[in-house]
């Protein structure tokens, strides 16, 4: 049977996403793309160095600890990935290149050098498509409801890329929908002790990841994409704080009735 569906996933290894707080009260959903660094057993090590496991190259470090404790604190529904971006990326689209990388960071990952077409076809259909189809499912049953649900995406960043060092503290990324970021800027702002990026490190505008642009944009829903440093967030105790600070700005954001609209 080859690459077929049924032997990625051992019987007993984790789903391809799982979903916290399922049915909780907030009309906002969070997301976190890049939450494990694990890899299913069938795919080994992917001929990586163990030692990359615990770097930036295969998750983002202390993201699904910050999300987590956002979904308690506002009693929302999160949705997490459960393996590494090095055996696929969620946040990236289905044809990217970058989809399995063959190389992440200037870390080859042979497992992934001339990936078959069948085998990228298996990871689409089993670890990809469900995280997001989770996510498509959760919003359409909100909007059924009569809610317009909004997105809080949750990532992490290195403090330093190719030399140079960040100064951000959280990033805020957005596009062409501000309703949220713009006044999260503003307030994160406020606390002189922080540095906030307005589309840094990253830009929300190139478009040049999926999660937003296909659940968010497309279905006209108010988002932002967070970026915490990773150094700020490596132990649970400071992704707790973390999640506190970035937590006191969006509360006030989240809380007012006018955001649950679609834009345009």
């Amino acid at each position: 049977m080859g690459c077929g569906l049924v032997t990625l996933l051992s019987p007993g290894e984790r789903p391809a996403f799982e979903i916290v707080n399922p049915d909780a009260s907030a009309p906002f959903i969070l997301l976190c793309d890049h939450a494990s660094n694990r890899v299913p057993k069938s795919l080994g090590d992917l001929g990586v160095p163990k030692k990359y496991f615990n770097l930036h190259v295969a998750w983002d470090i202390g993201a699904f600890d910050a999300a987590k404790h956002l979904a308690r604190r506002f009693d929302a529904t999160l949705v997490h990935t459960s393996y590494s971006r090095l055996v696929i990326d969620c946040n990236r689209r289905p044809e990217s290149p970058g989809l399995c990388p063959p190389i992440s960071d200037g870390v080859e990952v042979p497992a992934n050098k001339d990936l078959p077409a069948a085998e990228r076809r298996r990871r689409l259909d089993l670890l990809h498509r469900p995280y997001h189809d989770a996510i498509e499912a959760l919003i359409a049953a909100r909007r059924a409801d009569g809610q317009v649900p909004a997105i809080v995406s949750i990532h992490s960043c290195t403090p330093v890329m190719a030399g140079f060092h960040r100064p951000w503290h959280l990033g805020i990324l957005w596009n062409a929908d501000e309703r949220i970021a713009k006044p999260l800027i503003r307030t994160l702002s406020e606390n002189a002790d922080l540095c906030i990026g307005d589309n840094q490190p990253y830009t929300g505008k190139t478009q040049s990841g999926y999660t937003i642009p296909f659940h968010a944009e497309r279905n006209r829903l108010p988002h932002v994409m967070v970026e915490i440093r990773q150094d700020l967030i490596g132990t649970k105790a400071e992704a707790e704080r973390w999640a506190g600070t970035l937590g006191d700005a969006l509360a006030p954001i989240l809380a007012e009735k006018s955001l649950y609209r679609p834009s345009g």
